[in-house]
């Protein structure tokens, strides 16, 4: 892909229809549609088409079924990437799945590593084994979801031979209102032991089981700095990011070259 170093990402935070996809589809469709910016990655919340539910069975689909079709439609539309997870069905097995489509159809994908057993989650779900990093304009972007916020050895960014694994970091979220505080901390902290822009997508609203949520989506600097804040409400928000400004901070503040070295097992 061509060569960048802006990126403008949409962070779109929103209720969502309680285990009704066409509802929700439909509602996205609608938002984005009026979205007027031009940017190069749209991001959806987590289980975007139902919102947060153990209801696999009823709720699944298989890959390259309605939700991809939609998604693939809407980025050639906007001619953006357009990620947010979905429940899929593979064989016997489920996945809250993150969709990365881009506007010529191709779909790459990332399954949630950490699944959320206060939720029992892991009794519904299969859990990932595979963190991808999918590649934008010449940016490395590495996808996340929700619970997974919390396990930063998942998350390392490392030093290859001539560059980091990656230059962004995102998160799409069910995050509930009552854990918002660890939210807020954990988001700037990603950031700056992975030098990094770090971004969380969150949804708003209180969903059929009667939890509530409350936003606080944002976009922190590879400092920690916090560069946008979305709030409590519903809101489509763009951002445009500098690696310019990244690649010169990294070189002036090598911290990783002090990382400690370790494998996952």
């Amino acid at each position: 892909m061509i060569q960048n170093p802006k990126l403008t990402l949409a962070l779109v935070q929103t209720d969502l229809y309680w285990k009704d996809k066409v509802a929700n589809l439909a509602m996205l469709e609608e938002k984005l549609w009026h979205m007027e910016e031009s940017v190069d990655l749209i991001l959806l919340p987590e289980m975007f088409p139902t919102g947060f539910t153990m209801d696999v069975k009823e709720v699944s689909e298989p890959m390259n079924f309605h939700v991809c079709r939609w998604m693939q439609q809407l980025a050639a539309q906007k001619k953006a990437v357009i990620a947010g997870s979905v429940i899929i069905r593979d064989g016997k097995n489920y996945f809250n799945r993150l969709l990365w489509v881009q506007p010529d159809g191709k779909i790459s994908s990332y399954d949630k590593r950490h699944l959320f057993r206060m939720a029992e989650e892991h009794h519904y779900f299969s859990a990932g084994t595979d963190l991808p990093i999918f590649e934008l304009n010449g940016w490395r972007i590495c996808p996340q979801i929700c619970y997974d916020l919390r396990f930063p050895v998942w998350s390392r960014n490392r030093m290859g031979e001539s560059r980091m694994d990656y230059d962004l970091i995102f998160y799409v979220a069910s995050w509930p209102a009552v854990r918002t505080s660890a939210w807020d901390a954990l988001l700037p902290a990603r950031a700056i032991e992975n030098l990094a822009y770090s971004v969380g997508l969150n949804r708003v609203g209180t969903d059929g089981n009667q939890i509530p949520y409350v936003g606080h989506s944002v976009v922190y600097d590879f400092k920690g700095e916090r560069l946008l804040d979305l709030g409590e409400k519903e809101l489509i928000s763009t951002i445009e990011l500098d690696k310019a400004n990244l690649d010169v901070y990294r070189k002036k503040f090598p911290a990783w070259t002090d990382a400690d070295n370790f494998k996952l097992l």
